[in-house]
């Protein structure tokens, strides 16, 4: 391992730590808008972060240890979720030790975790949400590993780095393989994140809501972590879309220079990533919950089409 790939890759966590937060205020601000409201600041998740991480934390009396470790592994397991997808640069040392199938492995010990968290203080609420979560992973995840697959039969990898190097030097084209795999990813980030139409991040109705059932017992620093986490699995997903479908300007290598040319790029690709998933968000109704197999099943056989298209056609 370099000193140059080591430096590359603590400064590319640094960059997801410091981003996500950013991207949430973004992306709310930007729903306002288009709602014809007044938008929220954009520095707020900061502030919420902050104001959380000075709150003294109440803990239920039945609480076990499970319950006070759960936001320190999911907040891990997105922060080594970041060091796998190249954001800025291709020149990951911990990247060699995991590919996407191990990827898709963290976003699922994330889920279980809080799953088993939200069920162990034993509200009606908590367990009626972590059943809703494992149900949305159990139809998402497979269409996840699909699109993966359907970027690493074009590169021959699994490595995330080797399908940035390989379609970024691929010439300018319209791969029908991409394009359908990009419509499965999409449906699939929209469910996995909790926004519209699978879940609303907003909502605190227990008819409706997923991910706010299952945090509803936590607060001060473990809130912050979770929220801190749930933001930057929305980056690491913005991420993973930009890598696989937009891959220009990520730095080859431990160069100093492009990463610091791929840094103001990165920040465009997101932000116009950022409205395009609020306006998808204001257009779009939720579902019902027995609508979802529904809606993530076709972005499954979109996947599957996909990678039958690149197998057939090669394209």
């Amino acid at each position: 391992m370099s000193v140059a790939g080591l430096l590359s890759q603590l400064l590319q966590v640094a960059v997801a730590l410091l981003l996500a937060p950013l991207l949430v205020g973004w992306v709310n601000q930007c729903r306002a808008l288009l709602s014809n409201r007044r938008p929220p600041p954009l520095l707020l998740p900061y502030r919420t972060i902050r104001k959380l991480f000075n709150k003294d934390a109440v803990i239920a009396d039945n609480a076990s240890p499970l319950f006070r470790l759960t936001p320190y592994i999911i907040f891990g397991a997105m922060c080594c979720a970041a060091a796998i997808v190249p954001s800025l640069s291709t020149a990951l040392p911990f990247a060699s030790a995991a590919d996407a199938i191990a990827l898709v492995g963290l976003f699922a010990l994330a889920r279980v975790f809080i799953a088993l968290a939200a069920m162990d203080i034993g509200t009606s609420f908590g367990s009626l949400g972590a059943r809703r979560e494992m149900f949305i992973g159990f139809l998402a995840e497979p269409a996840l590993l699909m699109v993966l697959f359907t970027a690493s039969l074009i590169s021959g990898s699994t490595s995330l780095p080797t399908i940035v190097d390989t379609l970024a030097h691929r010439e300018l084209a319209i791969y029908p393989s991409l394009a359908f795999a990009g419509v499965a990813f999409t449906m699939v980030s929209l469910a996995e994140n909790a926004r519209v139409p699978i879940d609303n991040p907003a909502t605190h109705l227990e008819l409706t809501m997923i991910h706010e059932a299952m945090v509803l017992e936590y607060s001060a620093r473990h809130l912050a972590l979770i929220e801190w986490a749930s933001a930057l699995k929305l980056f690491n997903y913005s991420c993973i879309g930009l890598a696989l479908f937009v891959p220009f300007g990520i730095a080859e290598g431990a160069n100093g220079l492009a990463m610091l040319l791929a840094a103001p790029l990165l920040v465009a690709k997101l932000a116009v990533g950022g409205a395009a998933l609020a306006l998808i968000e204001t257009l779009s109704a939720k579902l019902r919950i027995f609508r979802a197999p529904e809606f993530l099943g076709t972005a499954f056989l979109l996947a599957v089409l996909g990678m039958l298209v690149n197998l057939l056609l090669g394209s």
